[in-house]
Formats: C-alpha cells, structure tokens, sequence
C-alpha cells in the first residue's frame, strides 16, 4: 500500500504583467480549487517592462503543487512560473510592524529583544513602542510570540518576499 503523499509548503514566484485584474485572477485560480495561500506579495519590479512579481506560499502534496504551476501557466498575463522550494537555494523575508504597549521593566524588556533580533524602533510613546522587524518568517515569528508576554497590542506583517540565489532571474 502506498503511503500518502506529504503536504508540503512552497513558495511560489510569478512574473505578470501589471494589469488591472491579474491578482484578481490568480486568487481566483487558487479559491476556485479550494487552495489555500498563506501568504501573497505583489510588487511592480520592472516599470518599464510593466512586469510585476507576485510571491504565494501555498501549502499542497507534489501533485497539488504542479497543478498550481501549471494553472497559473496557463494564464495569459503570466510571463513566468518558479517554484523556489524545488528549484534550489533562495531566500525568503519577510517585514513585520509590532505594537508593544508597556511602561517600566516590560519597557526594558521589550528594548533588549529588539536589540537581539534587530528590530528598530519606528515610532515610541511614553507608554508604547512600534518595531520594524526583518527575517525569516520563524524569526518574525518568534519576536512576536516573545513580545506578546510584554504587551502586543497591533502586528501588520508583509508576507514573503523571496528571489533565488545567484545570477539568474526570475
């Protein structure tokens, strides 16, 4: 008896061109299959070209993973289709704005796991702090779940953004 195929996370990265309606679109592709997408970024990378990136982590089986490249493929704005996870070595941020309310030693506290994980400070009030935090998504994790004992009040996250390693483009 075969085992059951292992659910896997991907991040998936798409070059489209910048057209009203292609996010639109490509969401649909996903909800329309019951697909979930834990995390989307879109950005215009090439004004000129008027191309723009969308990055998707998707969770899903091999099967269910080349059936979402192969979707998205098929649309007609879709320049490119790359699965990160499989194709090798690359790196994945992420950016996350965290509200810590908190007056005295919670104050110090939340001041010194910023310094470990090298958030910056972004904007301080007598009784609160915002900090910009930079990593990977266990990092950004990880400061957040530290700072809710200290008082989170508000975090706004960007989801990844993630580009291969070496000289070759999307």
């Amino acid at each position: 008896m075969n085992a059951p195929a292992e659910i896997q996370s991907h991040t998936i990265s798409v070059l489209v061109a910048n057209e009203p309606g292609i996010l639109a679109r490509v969401v649909g592709l996903f909800s329309g299959r019951g697909y979930n997408i834990e995390s989307l970024t879109v950005a215009e990378t090439d004004a000129k070209e008027s191309l723009s990136r969308i990055t998707i982590v998707t969770k899903g089986t091999p099967m269910i993973i080349e059936q979402i490249k192969a979707q998205l493929d098929r649309l007609v704005p879709v320049h490119r289709v790359r699965d990160l996870t499989v194709e090798g070595p690359h790196i994945e941020r992420e950016l996350a704005l965290v509200k810590v309310k908190g007056v005295g030693e919670k104050r110090v506290e939340a001041l010194r796991l910023a310094d470990v994980f090298r958030a910056k400070v972004i904007d301080a009030k007598t009784d609160s702090f915002v900090f910009e935090v930079t990593g990977t998504t266990g990092k950004v994790q990880t400061f957040i779940g530290l700072m809710e004992s200290l008082g989170v009040v508000d975090v706004g996250r960007t989801g990844i953004v993630a580009m291969s390693r070496g000289g070759e483009p999307l």
